[in-house]
């Protein structure tokens, strides 16, 4: 072994052999359990993030913890076609050509699409792999390959057959930057500051008037109603009657709708379905046409008049303008409120009114909810669980079609006579009249309906095919909160529906990564961290355990000291390992423990195996990394190896075969964090017919070679060092003879003093702490003796409270007396 470690260059090394040697590979096996996890499809113009990094950390450390313990496990790769995204992304390119698409026609620009991506896209694969990311790379799919394509069209047709697919003038999200809809969880709303203006509306037989505020001054020419709640009193005369709009002068009914907000404004409410979501609703309650003002391209229409071509803002002006000549502008005031904003563009929504596909989704949603309440999906942390149902029982029309060229391309076809035909392939003749004369619809389907299909359409569907079979349902979908509604809950869904069987159990929503001052990550705000960069200076091992264990089940802030402190556990081990090794030769690993210290590792081994299974297990990862931290730094190489060097140097077999023994099990527990390192020391161990670390099994609890301790816990250690004892006999509890010794140690390097301990422990507290060494000691007796009784008398105080102890965490309280035992052990060891 190299004298230091260097992770550069050996992590792709490691990365390049796992693969070509097909250990990341997953075929069906009926003779083990699968495991199964399709990784979120990032854009295929996407590249690497902390979000990604964060994710597929938690995603391989579950695989490679799975693979070792001889599940059949599979992580699915691709891509996500990302429909407005890329099409975005390549008409720049194309304006930087001095072209556009329309110039193209749709059949170039596709073209161009695919020559783009096979140039530019599909570059996150390789970077995923500088991770350590042990996706099966070889399953890698797209959304618009060719066997996905025919699954998200077959979707489309089982849904129509269904009578859940229908087309329909409803108000959508349109952002005319984009020049398509949207879908209500691809909306931003943003707080923004608007003037809210009071419209008086003249009663049509002249007897006064009533006044309405808006926002949206412009929209007044769409004007079709006032309503106020029936319930109201100060508008129950005029329920009924008719009202003048400005400046158009249109005769226009007041109605009542329990819709209304009384406390809004003045309580009345103008209604303009052709530019509200509220109003469409209330329009199509009361049955009022939805005539629009403003266009597709963002602006005033012709139905505007001689404002038609202006910008909404340019006609707000002119109305006010208007209503101030005529006296009806009775007041503006400032309003501040939250506006609807493009996710992709940015640009502010404009809710209109437009002829678009639509899948009902009640009959979906009610299944997919039932699967949460009964547990057959479940949320971790389970308060997203509750979100996701919410938004299932709550559920309205999802409009599926957008008026983009990149996507697939909805099978609707429409003849002269205006039938539709829906079909799986391209058919021959109008369903309904057999009129050859057929135009394919020239919309594309929302990119989220196909990647709905991504547990199941990767694996073959809508064949029946051996992967299918084998590897549905999958286990665990990994995720952030943002996309629970778009992509999990569809998920569940068309899983339910397609196949009769949730697509996976578990549900983990992962914390996001902010900045280090707790903004969000942005190049444009420069608070973004390059993950790329972190692995090229510190590592991809360091990066994946300083995410873990920065990870949280709330948003957390970003921690250079958790990448660092990754960095030194990697080259603390790779010492210790070399140690151990060069002093090893002739001798192969075999579990001989004899001493104090060897009992005592393989204890804590065994008790750190089954905590970090525990953790894993819970999707704690933060703190299966402390734990893992603590038994590699603290234990092994501080405590075990600090005192197991006199007989390593002195050659002793049997203490050297433990040692190899005890790091094969170290490796194997901290492989699936910190795989690139283990798998370096691991290659380097003595032993015939080593295989690779990656696939070796998983260690499990060696009590006897442990002495019986292996089923030893960090309490149950911390419960036998209350009890003070002379020197530890054979057999006797390691974890809390070594807990005594390091409690003394702590003690010393506080205080200066030394406690009185006998034979092994003695031994080890002198190896280790090299008392003899120790010009000066920083500690102070006295000092230490003021604030132990001042810690004694807080903790008496606490525990004497009786409605602390009532009402405190038992284990709370319980670590409270813990504590308080500590306390006086350490006084009565320092006043004698």
């Amino acid at each position: 072994m190299e004298p230091l470690y260097r992770p550069d260059g050996v992590e792709a090394r490691w990365q390049r052999t796992w693969e070509e040697e097909g250990l990341y590979a997953a075929a069906p096996d009926p003779s083990r359990p699968s495991y199964v996890i399709a990784v979120p499809p990032p854009n295929v113009t996407g590249s690497l993030h902390m979000g990604h990094a964060l994710n597929g950390t938690i995603q391989d450390v579950l695989v490679r913890w799975h693979r070792m313990r001889g599940f059949n496990a599979l992580w699915q790769p691709g891509y996500d076609h990302a429909g407005i995204a890329t099409q975005a992304v390549v008409e720049k390119d194309l304006r930087s050509r001095g072209l556009t698409r329309h110039e193209l026609g749709r059949e170039a620009f596709v073209e161009e699409v695919w020559a783009w991506l096979e140039q530019t896209g599909k570059t996150i694969m390789g970077q995923f792999r500088s991770l350590g990311a042990s996706l099966d790379y070889s399953r890698e799919r797209f959304t618009m390959d060719e066997g996905y394509s025919r699954a998200v069209l077959e979707f489309f047709v089982h849904l129509h057959e269904r009578g859940l697919v229908y087309r329909d003038n409803r108000i959508v999200n349109w952002c005319w930057e984009c020049g398509t809809a949207i879908s209500d969880l691809e909306v931003n709303h943003e707080d923004v500051n608007d003037a809210l203006t009071y419209v008086r509306y003249p009663h049509a037989d002249g007897s006064g008037h009533v006044t309405v505020a808006t926002v949206r001054p412009a929209t007044i020419l769409a004007d079709v109603a006032v309503a106020v709640h029936p319930d109201d009193p100060r508008f129950a005369h005029l329920i009924g009657k008719d009202v003048i709009v400005p400046v158009v002068g249109r005769r226009i009914p007041v109605i009542a709708d329990e819709a209304v907000e009384p406390e809004f404004g003045t309580g009345a409410l103008k209604i303009t379905p052709g530019h509200d979501p509220v109003d469409f609703e209330i329009g199509r309650r009361h049955g009022l046409p939805e005539p629009s003002v403003i266009g597709f391209d963002g602006r005033m229409n012709a139905a505007a008049g001689d404002l038609a071509g202006l910008t909404e803002d340019e006609a707000a002006d002119r109305v006010v303008a208007w209503l101030k000549e005529h006296g009806q502008l009775e007041k503006r005031e400032s309003y501040r409120h939250a506006v609807g904003h493009c996710d992709r563009s940015g640009t502010r929504i404009q809710p209109l009114v437009s002829l678009q596909w639509w899948v009902r989704m009640d009959e979906l949603a009610a299944p997919a909810a039932a699967a949460i309440r009964d547990g057959r999906v479940s949320f971790h942390p389970p308060v997203h669980g509750r979100v996701a149902l919410d938004w299932l029982e709550a559920i309205r029309p999802w409009n599926v079609s957008r008026q983009l060229w990149w996507g697939h391309q909805i099978p609707a076809w429409y003849c002269p006579a205006g039938h539709t035909t829906i079909a799986r392939a391209t058919p021959t003749a109008c369903g309904d009249c057999g009129s050859t004369e057929l135009v394919r619809d020239p919309d594309v389907l929302d990119t989220w309906f196909s990647s709905a299909l991504w547990p199941f359409a990767t694996l073959g569907w809508p064949d029946k095919s051996p992967d299918l079979a084998a590897f549905y349902p999958g286990s665990v979908n990994s995720t952030a909160r943002d996309i629970i509604f778009l992509w999990v809950n569809r998920m569940i869904m068309a899983g339910i529906e397609l196949l009769g069987a949730v697509p996976f159990r578990d549900v983990i929503i992962h914390s996001t990564v902010q900045a280090a001052d707790g903004r969000r990550m942005s190049k444009s705000l420069g608070t973004g961290i390059d993950p790329l960069e972190l692995i090229e200076q510190h590592g991809a091992d360091a990066t994946r355990y300083g995410l873990l264990k920065m990870s949280s089940t709330q948003d957390v802030r970003f921690s250079a000291g958790a990448i660092e402190e990754g960095r030194r556990l990697a080259n603390k081990l790779w010492n210790v390992s070399r140690l151990i090794l060069q002093n090893a030769e002739g001798v192969e690993p075999a579990l001989r423990p004899s001493a104090l210290e060897e009992r005592w590792i393989l204890a804590r081994i065994d008790a750190t195996i089954a905590d970090v299974e525990e953790k894993v297990a819970a999707y704690e990862f933060s703190a299966a990394a402390s734990a893992l931290y603590h038994l590699v730094f603290d234990d092994f190489c501080d405590w075990y190896a600090e005192a197991l060097k006199p007989r390593l140097y002195a050659k002793d077999p049997a203490a050297t075969a433990t040692a190899l023994a005890a790091l094969e099990r170290l490796l194997a527990l901290l492989h699936p964090v910190m795989p690139h390192v283990t798998e370096e020391i691991w290659t380097a161990l003595p032993g015939a017919g080593r295989g690779r670390l990656i696939v070796a099994p998983w260690p499990v609890v060696a009590e006897a070679a442990a002495g019986g301790a292996g089923a030893a816990t960090a309490e149950g250690a911390a419960g036998g060092a209350v009890a003070a004892g002379a020197a530890t006999a054979a057999g006797a509890d390691p974890l809390a003879a070594l807990a005594r010794v390091q409690e003394a140690a702590a003690l010393f390097r506080r205080s200066g003093v030394q406690v009185a301990l006998e034979g092994d422990e003695q031994r080890i507290f002198a190896a280790v702490v090299k008392p003899e060494r120790v010009k000066q000691v920083a500690g102070n007796a006295a000092a230490e003796i003021a604030r132990l009784r001042k810690e004694i008398g807080r903790a008496e105080a606490m525990l004497a409270n009786e409605k602390y102890v009532a009402k405190a965490p038992a284990e709370v309280v319980a670590g409270e007396r813990d504590k308080l035992e500590r306390f006086r052990r350490e006084l009565e060891a320092l006043t004698g």
